[in-house]
């Protein structure tokens, strides 16, 4: 059994470690950005879906057919490919609705056997207990569910679906019952932006390991749609910067597509693992997109094409597009080139897309005004999501072994973390017993159902 989803969220605990500025002479150099490895990958498996939700990115519908969609074995061999440059990934399987996909469970197994982490994006309407038992027998180790409203009339206007929120609901309590980790998904609009302290308050009680609160880019059908002023998406960082604090041991509370929550986090609560991201917009450097045809992307709301791996196999395309080139060595530009926070927000790349046609152009979102000259960067912890592991102290076989089963993009979090613990303790030598007692000393609600890669299966 590979590590569950919380674990893979939050990496253990929170370091005390502080960050430092330093100066930036080119982002180029992309100093304090690990290496750019392909560790998530988000994959849309169809467009087609059950719903038809006013923001959806894939402007999907049940209009779509399967036609053009990636097959069976071409899932297979894009998957060996991402694997054989990236042996421990994330895949993100997600539509439209991945769960109209007969062969989702499928792909599924062929992805874990292979050695990736596999969770599943839904809507939660077919997630019925049989659904959910067939995921978990094929590897799946956590879902992601939409739940923009417990106001039932908003929530089903806003996804275009009768009664979605009374079945996505009933999904929640069954992903429970199944003890299979979730993570609900919210988009803020104007219409459910003051319930956000409630919705936080709803899925840390329904068991949910992670908050996440998505910042509308406009993108598929969200062109139609009209976002938060700076100002007001300023007031919502804020409150979420606070709530991640409130909520911390229990549930993980993060912003999408909205990565300045790293300027107020950073300002207002260094302890966070929300820091341990080396930067909140890893699309093209540690995050890609597939789409339904096989055409790969830096993010899900990017839609700029940086190759398509009907044509090309995946390590060309992620490692010598010019797309991704751009992303990787080019200085971001406005204010997001000369902002201080550069490092460890950089703005939303989606976002200054879709605003300015230029990926790499200012995210006008933010409402923060940096100097007006370059300013030293605030550099990420040494420690991020992505780094290398680098051992210090020695590590038993067994103990090895149950660091191999945590996803790439946070094992060298944990190896850090563990390596801490034992320094602390007066320990020399990394065992399951030691990594045993790492659990058992987070906080209560945290360790009960989280790092599972710590316990002995025997």
């Amino acid at each position: 059994m590979r590590a569950p989803l919380g674990a893979v969220l939050d990496g253990i605990a929170a370091p005390s470690a502080a960050e430092e500025r330093v100066p930036l002479a080119s982002a180029a150099s992309r100093a304090g950005v690990p290496e750019s490895v392909p560790h998530v990958i988000a994959w849309n498996l169809t467009r087609r879906c059950n719903l038809a939700c006013a923001h959806c990115y894939i402007s999907a519908g049940s209009w779509h057919t399967e036609e053009g969609e990636l097959s069976t074995e071409e899932c297979f061999r894009i998957a060996d490919e991402i694997l054989s440059i990236s042996p421990a990934p994330m895949f993100i399987l997600s539509g439209g609705e991945p769960l109209v996909r007969e062969d989702l469970e499928t792909i599924v197994r062929h992805a874990t056997e292979g050695g990736a982490t596999v969770v599943v994006g839904t809507n939660g309407i077919g997630l019925t207990k049989v659904r959910i038992e067939s995921l978990m027998d094929a590897g799946v180790r956590g879902v992601a569910v939409s739940v923009d409203s417990l106001d039932s009339g908003y929530h089903d206007r806003f996804r275009h679906g009768q009664a979605a929120l009374k079945d996505t609901l009933a999904a929640v309590e069954r992903l429970r019952k199944a003890r299979l980790d979730f993570v609900v998904q919210t988009t803020l609009t104007r219409g459910n932006r003051g319930e956000i302290p409630r919705l936080a308050e709803w899925a840390a009680g329904a068991g949910a390991v992670c908050f996440n609160v998505y910042f509308l880019v406009a993108t598929g059908r969200g062109v139609r749609m009209r976002g938060l002023e700076p100002e007001q998406n300023e007031e919502v960082l804020a409150e979420l910067a606070r709530l991640q604090r409130e909520y911390r041991g229990t549930l993980m509370i993060r912003s999408k597509c909205q990565p300045q929550i790293m300027r107020h986090v950073y300002d207002t609560d260094p302890s966070s693992p929300l820091l341990n991201y080396g930067t909140r917009c890893p699309c093209g450097v540690q995050y890609c997109r597939i789409t339904p045809e096989g055409k790969l992307t830096p993010c899900p709301y990017l839609p700029v094409v940086a190759g398509d791996l009907r044509r090309q196999p995946f390590a060309e395309v992620w490692r010598e597009s010019a797309v991704f080139a751009r992303i990787r060595e080019d200085e971001l530009g406005g204010k997001c080139g000369r902002c201080e926070y550069r490092l460890i927000c950089g703005g939303c790349r989606a976002r200054a897309f879709a605003d300015t046609g230029d990926y790499m152009g200012p995210d006008e979102s933010c409402a923060y005004e940096p100097p007006s000259s370059l300013a030293q960067a605030i550099r990420p912890r040494a420690l991020t999501y992505g780094s290398a592991p680098a051992r210090e102290l020695q590590w038993s076989r067994a103990a090895e072994e149950r660091l191999s089963r945590v996803p790439s993009f946070v094992r060298g979090v944990v190896m850090g973390r563990v390596e801490a613990y034992a320094r602390r303790v007066g320990e020399t030598r990394i065992t399951p017993e030691l990594m045993e007692r790492v659990r058992r000393d987070m906080p209560v609600d945290f360790s009960k159902r989280i790092p599972f890669f710590l316990r002995d299966r025997s």
